[in-house]
């Protein structure tokens, strides 16, 4: 069994449609190893719950599966969390929605007023929060590029030219890596990247030690 190194701690997850399966049921059984409470939320549209459905890969017999979520990040107080996780694949691209305001045309600035945007931007502001992007999720950052210029980070390669755009500052994985290798994961203090969904298990070891220092006042490793 698993140390309870997390014990009281809350990690808030950002969870939309086109999710990936196993890496949400792993923040739910891995997290909770360690002592920590998993809170899936989303942006909810002032519905009590929302349902969102996986992304599937065009495989014979495969079906996709849903998740309900009861929480609504607009609605929670952030400071209670230890940790913030964007969610791998779409989901990122998705809570980047925003609405312009009635009456007026579309605007580039316009992008930074969506929900989850403004959710991870004040997690930004505060050191005391460990920030976590799997594979697609440094996404949600992108529309305000100062919280991603100078920072050291690992992604998908599929977001890796807007990511690069964005002013951060890009560390590969290794040639040989295989999924869960420790080298597929960057942590820069209070940020933690991974290069994808399949590295979910190393991703959540280092989202750990870094709120284990965090809790201990001592400081973030680079």
């Amino acid at each position: 069994m698993a140390t309870q190194i997390l014990a009281g701690k809350k990690i808030a997850v950002l969870v939309e449609t086109e999710f990936i399966p196993e890496e949400i049921k792993t923040y739910q059984t891995y997290f909770p190893e360690l002592g920590a409470t998993v809170d899936l939320m989303s942006r909810l549209w002032s519905n009590p719950t929302a349902r969102f459905v996986s992304d599937i890969d065009e495989v014979e017999g495969e079906v996709p599966e849903y998740i309900d979520v009861n929480i609504d990040f607009q609605h929670v107080e952030l400071t209670e969390y230890a940790a913030v996780i964007m969610a791998a694949n779409y989901t990122s691209v998705r809570l980047r929605y925003f609405q312009p305001p009635d009456g007026y045309p579309i605007s580039p600035e316009q992008t930074r007023t969506a929900p989850a945007v403004q959710f991870f931007a004040a997690a930004m502001a505060n050191p005391k929060i460990v920030k976590g992007f799997l594979c697609h999720g440094l996404w949600i950052l992108t529309p305000m590029p100062e919280l991603l210029k100078g920072r050291r980070v690992i992604c998908h390669e599929v977001v890796l030219a807007d990511i690069v755009n964005a002013g951060a500052v890009y560390l590969p994985p290794p040639v040989n890596s295989e999924l869960n290798d420790p080298r597929n994961i960057v942590v820069d203090g209070d940020m933690v990247t991974g290069h994808s969904g399949g590295d979910v298990n190393a991703f959540i070891d280092a989202i750990a030690h870094q709120i284990v220092l965090q809790e201990k006042g001592l400081k973030l490793k680079a």
